[in-house]
């Protein structure tokens, strides 16, 4: 056998193991700074919500382009979550032009921001490992394997209505990644947080879905009683410790622009609120509370149900409606958002915010379904049960 002919049918040997190579290790950090903890959605599914950091640490690495993405679950073989290029882009933080490539330019950091919805019936994670495939400018494609997190094991707390009868579009709710809620990191003190992370804004709505009174016109021009919601009573969601309390802020004038937050704290956001320790280590919070309406005091008792304040329009608001969240510390800055679940709710199918003004097609409430133990996800119509 000729020299040429061995060392073809070397190569031809070699070339699957070439063709199977794996791709380098990704020259980036990445990490998930807040553990998820499962909870039941208003769509019967159990979730896990949080956010992956990837920070393109070296600056000869060249802007790294990230290619897909898979989540899995222990030492699963098949993917709870599977992302490629393109639906990575609505998942992602900062979010790049419709026309520019998903890249990492070197020294800066991509947050993605990952929904993972369990199967029927599925147990819940212990822990979850990512891969995700980047592209470079000079040597192929690079791999990320690992950034492991443990999921949280504890159960989520179920809490009481916020709002007495009446209707509510849940709007900017769990499950929307660019919403202003769950899309906003908080950098404060040296620490990165989403204090918003499962935030509901609760917009009152009448029967056919409009948030506006009847014979409302000029939408430019509206008082704080044309809304349906304005004034509602406000209630404590479990019995607690109030913490903090502001009232006396002025309130805005229904959709009109609105200054620059002072500062990234609940008395830049908040406007008037409450905030209410309900168990160790979780704070309720209230916000953009109706001017002189607050009825407790940092340190009083209360019990779930007790009227806490009237839902206004106070603080960085564009309407009246109630901002209510959980999370782990009393203060806004430096906080996670955690989930919870409501004890009971009817939910009436979802609208859009278009709708919610009289525009487009008319809402059509559907088939009313009663939900218990769930958090209402983003965009769903609402009602809790009267006291």
């Amino acid at each position: 056998m000729t020299r040429s002919i061995r060392f073809v049918l070397l190569l031809l040997l070699l070339l699957p193991s070439l063709a199977l190579a794996a791709p380098a290790p990704a020259p980036v950090e990445a990490r998930v700074p807040f553990a998820p903890a499962p909870f039941i959605g208003s769509d019967g599914l159990r979730h896990l919500a949080y956010e992956l950091h990837i920070t393109n640490f070296y600056g000869d690495t060249g802007a790294l382009q990230p290619q897909s993405l898979q989540v899995f679950a222990d030492n699963a073989a098949t993917s709870l979550l599977t992302l490629d290029g393109p639906a990575l882009r609505g998942w992602v933080r900062p979010m790049p032009a419709e026309d520019v490539a998903l890249s990492i330019a070197p020294g800066k950091r991509l947050v993605v921001f990952l929904w993972l919805s369990l199967p029927p019936g599925a147990p819940v994670p212990h822990t979850l490992r990512h891969h995700m495939l980047l592209g470079t400018e000079h040597h192929g494609n690079v791999l990320l394997d690992g950034a492991s997190v443990q999921v949280n094991p504890a159960p989520v707390l179920a809490v009481g209505p916020p709002l007495q009868g009446g209707r509510w579009l849940a709007h900017e709710g769990p499950g929307a990644a660019q919403s202003h809620h769950w899309g906003s990191l908080v950098a404060v003190n040296g620490e990165l947080t989403i204090p918003q992370r499962f935030a509901l804004d609760l917009v009152g709505v009448n029967a056919q879905g409009r948030a506006l009174r009847p014979g409302t016109k000029d939408l430019q021009h509206t008082r704080h009683s044309d809304w349906v919601g304005y004034a509602a009573p406000v209630l404590a969601v479990a019995d607690g410790i109030v913490r903090a309390t502001r009232d006396g802020q002025p309130e805005h004038a229904p959709l009109t622009a609105q200054p620059e937050p002072s500062s990234l704290t609940a008395d830049g956001l908040f406007g008037n609120y409450v905030v209410v320790e309900i168990a160790p280590d979780v704070f309720a919070s209230y916000a953009h509370l109706r001017a002189g309406s607050v009825k407790v005091r940092p340190g009083q008792r209360i019990q779930r149900g007790q009227v806490l304040a009237q839902l206004g329009q106070s603080g960085n608001s564009a309407a009246p409606h109630l901002h209510f969240q959980l999370s782990n510390k009393p203060t806004f800055e430096g906080s996670e958002g955690i989930p919870y679940v409501f004890q009971s709710f009817d939910d009436f199918g979802p609208e859009s915010e278009a709708q919610l003004f009289g525009q487009g097609d008319a809402w059509k409430p559907g088939v009313t379904v009663p939900r218990d133990n769930q958090l209402p996800l983003n965009d769903i119509v609402i009602a809790f049960p009267p006291r």
